[in-house]
């Protein structure tokens, strides 16, 4: 605005023709007739004009101010501000410069040298491009904000009615008359009512759910904004009544001001993405890397370009030879290029769309793509809006039931994390054959429940929700994933088009009469059900019923005495899962209930006295059959609700929907705002740091701020929820801003980076599942490069967010470049690979499996994982021992094959001298350079394809004459690249568990990097530039020979992995625990 918002803050004094500014008067508390004297202004008569000129003056136009934003190149500066890309463009620099001068040379590199430049600056300018894109939107939140503001205003000045006044002329002391839908133009004092009342619907700025009535009546100095009841906020609207109201704040001093400063600070304050975090650091350690490596790699061959002799103990007679020196320089450029991630910056982008498109279809609208990894650590979610709330996701994870015999247990592990039925199924499960036991478990969660799941959506196309406590409706679906026995499978579910089919049946059998309900004392909710069978019985679910159970049902359905040693062993079930933070559930039944032996729910039964009394439950509830356990576990994230409602509503509505137990001590979990902010630094740390759910109610829009700031500078991951004005502020300076598609306003919107279309708390949960998928699908892509000649892709992303599989197939990959170059120089034989075939290796081959690796889908147990830390990197020790493992082979293998062709004439059974070609020792090969001192020394031709390959010079045979060693090193260098995908298709699962089709995808792009490879071989023009041959029958079963262990290898790893994973888990926790003090 101008000079309102540079005057903010500064105290005058109405006699000398200035007033208070900001906060300084407290209008609320004062009585009407007290702010006409402090503004100098008479409700009949209102301003003057010289009045609203002088004031004018002090305060501005009553608008909010208009924030200049970087410029273009400005912003497209800020896009090379990134370590991992300033090296990318150097790198692009560098490769240009070598393209240039092999071009002046007239080599054979000269078509294709200036590919890897071109590509890298074109990656570099469109990732500028989408950067620009994004960060231009950035502020459009300030934008919307003024969309709301009111255009104009009913003003009385010098006793005359100024309607449709515009509202940016408005200033302190005017006097404004409002109607019913009048947008209100600034912050107001009412004066008096017009109608009997006046209700206003503020709850975008203050979070209220209703409208709120308003009274002329002075409040208490230092009330919240939502106590100031005689005072109207700019933005709100009038929603009934008529009133005359004093204008007491304008422009950036109103409250909605207020908020827009604090949008702007927040965006002026925004973090790094944990991804972007991590690219910066890997890109400094990248820097030193590659700088060592051009080194090591150069110096390692100083001696065939530069020599010496020893003449009395000092070296003389220098020879140096700069062409030499130019060829070797280009090898170790070419090595430090391939370690870089050209393709890294356009994988992430289109892994990162992907996910964006997923998240769509589950009604999660993704504004920025950076907002995706973040999702996937997200630790913290706080929710502003109670009405749209539904908990955390929950779902069983293991489920206990009695064997053949006393003190067996049958232990059965259950896969999903959602309410999806069809989420995972349970391991080792008797399809179909169900004992007596397991229909018993199965009929008591499906008819001592509550709870319902249906798909979302109007065509019921969405995901699935739950209606009704997230532990119902968990067990709803174990009783799903359980089925039915053979007998019932085609029974009274028949005609039945919901979701819960066999919950359905179990119902139909067992009609439910009555219900006892659950109360804190008990810890338990029974039914009384008629059976089909003719008799009455007792069904119950409860965490503590094994002290009111004397009996258990055993396999067969036979009853057992629960004695103390069969009694200790379901002790140690209970302990075993509540220690991996289960939530634990037992059921139970009892047949014997004689006073409910003819009850059918008539009230004037005598038994329905008994249920009348919950104090009768308890004796009912006795000598109970006890049948199994279930263990439960949500997707463990905290759930923080910061509310503008008072602190009963809200208090309520947290029962209701599970952030609190219902009848829980919540003293120490819910505060108002206000009481909040009154704790000591301590304090509010400690709060905060409690385990389970926590409430702020009455909380303004300064609380939230501050209430995420705190989480963040503890270490958490904050996803804020909102969809109102209020809400912009936090939106903006969480990790992750959420707003209400339906009930959200366009502030909340422009400021989030994630809208919820259906405004369900659930889908949160299910957008966190796929951001976590999305991590690890990344993390699996870039660690496959890292194998064999990919250094390119694999070095820049040791530690970053996208991810699991990306992650495997970069890193694995370009260890094996580098070892295979490291090799290569220490042995001292010929170059196997030539920097345009690594080139093409990094960013035509990799690139289709490296993609497909994207749509992986997500681990069955990924939700019951923690998140992530922001801080944690992307590989444990463990992992990059097994990344370093794959990639030595990977070297030693694309080497092996270059000597096996030029010292054996067969290997592994498999003949190789079809070609005609000449045998030499390995001590020939490894000191190749003096071959001009050897006698006697031929080479015979060989052929290759309908090529003949001859030597003028038999020397030129470690030369002209490695071709076809070379195209078998680089075929095995792709071949062993497409079975290491394979690898990367899960971090620690078997092949034989997560077999390749799960992904189609990678095997269509298997199958065209194959493709790829063929064309550049058996394409005599192309195999020119790339200075291959084609190969023979024999040849290739030899490639593959040697590029199949790598899977092998793998799974070992993998196997020793799964066995010691308890070990490395609980050593991490205690490293975290200890980093985190």
């Amino acid at each position: 605005m101008g000079k309102g918002g540079q005057n903010y803050g500064r105290s005058e004094n109405l006699d000398s023709g200035k007033e208070p500014k900001g906060d300084c008067y407290a209008a609320w508390s004062r009585d009407t007739r007290e702010c006409e004297e402090k503004y100098q202004v008479n409700r009949e008569y209102g301003l003057s004009g010289d009045d609203v000129e002088k004031r004018r003056q002090i305060y501005g136009l009553n608008e909010l101010e208009k924030h200049e934003g970087p410029s273009i190149f400005r912003l497209i500066l800020d896009q090379f501000n990134d370590t991992l890309v300033r090296i990318l463009l150097v790198a692009a620099v560098v490769s240009f410069v070598l393209a240039w001068y092999d071009g002046e040379e007239g080599g054979e590199m000269e078509i294709t040298a200036f590919v890897e430049p071109l590509v890298i600056f074109l990656i570099l300018i469109v990732n500028a491009i989408v950067g620009v894109w994004q960060e231009n939107n950035a502020e459009k939140a300030l934008d919307a904000l003024k969309e709301i503001q009111s255009e104009h205003a009913t003003v009385i000045r010098e006793g005359r009615k100024i309607s449709n006044l515009p509202a940016k002329e408005l200033v302190p002391g005017d006097i404004v008359e409002l109607r019913v839908g009048d947008k209100v133009p600034a912050d107001m004092r009412l004066l008096s009512l017009i109608s009997s009342t006046l209700r206003v619907e503020q709850g975008s700025l203050t979070g209220e759910s209703e409208a709120v009535s308003k009274t002329t009546k002075a409040v208490a100095e230092d009330v919240d904004i939502q106590g100031k009841k005689c005072m109207l906020f700019a933005g709100t609207t009038v929603v009934n009544g008529n009133c005359i109201c004093l204008v007491t704040q304008t422009g950036m001093n109103t409250e909605i001001g207020k908020v827009h400063s604090q949008i702007h600070e927040a965006a002026q304050s925004e973090d790094d993405t944990p991804l972007k975090k991590k690219l910066n650091e890997f890109g400094e350690v990248l820097t030193a890397i590659i700088g060592v490596i051009c080194t090591l790699v150069w110096l390692i061959n100083v001696k065939y370009f530069l020599s010496w002799e020893y003449v009395d103990g000092w070296p003389r007679n220098f020879k140096f030879s700069f062409e030499k020196c130019t060829y070797y320089f280009e090898i170790a450029v070419a090595l430090a290029v391939a370690a870089i991630p050209e393709g890294l910056p356009a994988v992430i982008t289109t892994c990162l769309a992907l996910g964006t498109r997923k998240m769509a279809a589950k009604n999660a609208l993704v504004r920025r793509l950076p907002s995706v990894e973040t999702l996937g650590c997200t630790t913290v979610i706080c929710s502003d809006k109670t009405g749209t709330l539904t908990t955390n996701q929950m779902a069983v994870a293991k489920l206990v039931a009695m064997g053949s015999e006393a003190n067996v247990l049958r232990s059965f592990n259950v896969q999903g994390t959602s309410y999806d039925p069809f989420d995972g199924k349970i391991q080792n499960w008797p399809v179909g054959q169900l004992d007596p036991n397991l229909q018993m478990i199965a009929k008591i969660a499906a008819i001592c429940n509550d709870a319902d799941v249906e798909k979302a959506g109007q065509d019921k196309s969405g995901h699935y929700v739950a209606n009704g406590m997230p532990t119902e409706a968990a067990l709803k679906v174990l009783v799903e994933k359980m089925g039915l026995p053979n007998e019932l499978s085609s029974g009274p579910s028949s005609g039945y088009d919901g979701v819960l089919t066999c919950s359905y049946t179990w119902n139909k059998i067992e009609q439910r009469i009555a219900t006892l309900e659950f109360d804190r004392d008990r810890k338990s909710m029974g039914v009384i059900v008629n059976s089909s069978t003719g008799k009455n019985s007792l069904l119950g679910a409860v965490e503590t019923l094994l002290e009111r159970s004397s009996f258990v049902q055993l396999r067969d359905g036979s009853i057992t005495k629960l004695d103390q040693s069969l009694r200790k062993v379901i002790l140690e079930s209970l302990h075993e899962m509540s220690t991996s933070a289960l939530r634990v559930l037992g059921f139970a039944y009892k047949d014997d209930l004689p006073e409910f032996a003819t009850y059918n729910g008539d009230e004037d039964h005598p038994a329905h006295e008994l249920l009348l009394n919950p104090a009768n439950y308890s004796s009912i509830e006795s000598n109970l059959v006890f049948v199994g356990l279930a263990g439960l576990r949500n997707s463990r994230i905290r759930v923080m609700v910061i509310t503008g409602d008072n602190k009963n509503t809200a208090e309520a509505i947290c029962r209701d929907i599970g952030v609190f137990g219902r009848h829980e001590n919540i003293s120490s979990r819910s505060l108002t705002g206000k009481e909040f902010m009154e704790l000591s630094s301590r304090d509010k740390e400690t709060h905060l740091n409690q385990s389970g759910g926590l409430l702020f109610s009455r909380a303004e829009p300064r609380h939230k701020q501050d209430i995420v700031r705190l989480l963040k500078d503890s270490g958490e991951v904050v996803a804020m929820t909102g969809d109102g004005v209020n809400d912009a502020p936090a939106l903006k300076l969480a990790d992750i801003g959420i707003a209400m598609g339906i009930a959200g306003t366009e502030v909340a919107k422009e400021a989030s980076d994630m809208v919820l279309a259906d405004d369900n708390f659930s889908t949160i949960v299910a957008a966190v599942g796929e951001g976590r998928s999305i991590y690890n699908n990344m993390k699996a892509f870039i660690s496959k490069d890292w194998v064999p000649v990919n250094l390119e892709h694999g070095i820049a992303f040791d530690d970053q967010f996208v991810w699991m599989t990306f992650y495997e197939y970069m890193i694995s990959s370009n260890i094996g470049e580098v070892a295979s170059i490291f090799l290569t120089a220490a042995l001292g034989i010929p170059e196997g690979l030539i920097p345009v075939q690594l080139l093409w290796v990094n960013l035509v081959t990799d690139g289709p499996p490296a993609t497909a690796l994207g749509f992986n889908p997500p681990d069955k147990d990924i939700m019951k994982k923690p998140p992530r830390r922001s801080d944690d990197s992307l590989i444990s020790p463990w992992i990059l021992f097994r990344y370093l493992v794959i990639g030595s082979y990977v070297g030693i293998a694309t080497v092996g094959i270059f000597i096996i062709w030029y010292t054996r004439s067969s290997f592994l059974g498999i003949d190789l001298s079809g070609d005609g070609h000449s045998l030499v020792t390995y001590s020939q090969l490894a000191n190749w350079g003096q071959c001009q001192t050897w006698q006697n020394f031929t080479a015979s031709p060989f052929t290759a394809g309908n090529q003949v390959i001859t030597f003028d010079n038999p020397c030129d045979y470690f030369q002209t004459g490695k071709i076809k060693a070379m195209t078998l090193s680089l075929s095995v260098l792709v071949a062993i690249e497409m079975f290491n995908s394979l690898n990367a298709l899960s971090e620690d699962g078997s092949l034989l568990s997560m077999p390749p089709w799960v992904n189609p995808w990678l095997l269509l792009a298997m199958s065209v990097s194959f493709g790829l490879h063929f064309l550049i071989l058996y394409v005599p023009f192309l195999a020119q530039i790339f200075g291959i041959v084609p190969l023979s029958l024999n040849e290739w079963l030899l490639v593959l020979a040697v590029a199949f262990p790598v899977i092998l290898i793998d799974e070992v790893l993998k196997f020793v992995g799964r066995c010691t994973s308890g070990i490395r888990t609980s050593s991490a926790r205690r490293s975290s625990k200890t980093k985190a003090e």
